[in-house]
């Protein structure tokens, strides 16, 4: 199983979602680098269950244990092993879904790849996998601002289904976006997005939406051609996050629409450096970042798991009717918010040590 991701600093997720814990080794961090357990438990806590009235009400502390890779809280540049226990687990109330496959699930492609799979929870794929890749990314963010300060990637719920929210990412800030529990940027949008899901979900349904990303500081340079352009991998990122089915940067699909004259961003000189004057390119042109903002955005589909009576089959082929149990998101976005942003600061963290490899930035 495709379970390694990165180059130079390279991450290896474990666990299941109802299996004795989770967690992630990283090789290839730089050692000397201020590592800060508390820094790590507070990017796990944003993406934690049971965080809020609008999310799954399992009841994990997602407490992070360092094993290895650590002293005196710098990095040694040896794997660091991070793991998270699990302790509220429920696998009474898989029983059914071992042997019927839930619609648009991962369980009857999981039969088909190994002939066994975990059903309770998901196994691995859980959204609960992610937890591993927030630990890293958390110390991913420590290594980029000892190495390159000032980047910044921050992201928010941009839509939840046919609610939009209305947010400049020029100007967005962490804190208007954690100062709310749906995780948007546009407080109108706050209270219309809670009640749809606790209609949606009262309903014993679903829905998705799209998160929206920006990454601010971000030096030029950073990308490698021709396959593994920086748009290649951060796509790539996001489209390993359980649920996601759509990725574009820039001016992405309505970008289609205009003329080369239109949609090009001339170049102009700023404060002695080059720049754009306007940034359709979404901060990234023949892969490489040019120094502007990064920008896109990750469409998320409705929760598979619902708690209505579905058709479906069984392990054996039989036609049978499915009804979900078990604590589940009826919307995955406020918590996918920390994954997002942990995937994107992955693909810099290792993208910047790729860079000092070949050619050190100014």
């Amino acid at each position: 199983m495709s379970s390694t991701f990165g180059e130079i600093f390279r991450i290896h997720t474990y666990g299941e979602s109802h299996g004795g814990g989770v967690g992630v080794i990283i090789d290839g961090c730089p050692p000397c680098i201020p590592v800060s357990l508390k820094s790590i438990q507070q990017e796990l806590d944003r993406r934690r269950p049971g965080q809020s009235e609008i999310v799954t009400p399992r009841k994990e502390a997602d407490t992070a244990e360092i094993l290895s890779g650590l002293h005196d809280g710098q990095t040694l540049g040896t794997p660091i092993s991070i793991l998270v226990r699990n302790t509220d687990q429920r696998p009474s109330a898989y029983e059914e879904m071992a042997v019927k496959y839930r619609p648009s699930h991962a369980d009857y492609t999981y039969d088909a790849k190994y002939g066994i799979r975990a059903p309770s929870g998901g196994g691995r794929a859980s959204a609960r996998e992610t937890i591993g890749r927030v630990a890293a990314a958390a110390v991913g963010k420590q290594v980029l601002g000892a190495l390159s300060p000032g980047i910044e990637v921050i992201a928010w719920v941009s839509t939840i289904q046919h609610i939009h929210a209305n947010v400049d990412p020029a100007t967005i800030t962490s804190a208007e976006i954690e100062s709310n529990i749906v995780r948007t940027g546009d407080p109108a949008t706050v209270q219309p997005m809670i009640n749809h899901i606790k209609k949606i979900r009262s309903d014993g349904n679903s829905v998705g939406g799209i998160v929206e990303c920006v990454i601010r500081n971000c030096p030029p340079g950073l990308g490698e051609p021709i396959f593994d352009k920086l748009e290649a991998e951060l796509a790539k990122a996001m489209l390993s996050i359980p649920a996601t089915k759509g990725f574009e940067i820039g001016s992405g699909f309505p970008g289609t629409l205009l003329t080369g004259k239109e949609h090009n961003d001339p170049f102009e000189m700023r404060d002695g450096k080059v720049r754009t004057t306007t940034n359709r390119s979404g901060g990234v042109q023949g892969g490489i970042s040019n120094g502007e903002d990064i920008v896109f955005r990750v469409a998320f589909k409705p929760t598979a798991t619902i708690i209505s009576t579905q058709d479906t089959v069984t392990d054996k082929g039989e036609a049978t009717t499915l009804q979900g149990k078990g604590r589940h998101d009826a919307c995955v976005l406020p918590r996918a918010v920390p994954i997002v942003e942990a995937m994107a600061t992955l693909v810099l963290t290792d993208h910047l040590l790729r860079q000092r490899a070949i050619r050190p930035l100014p």
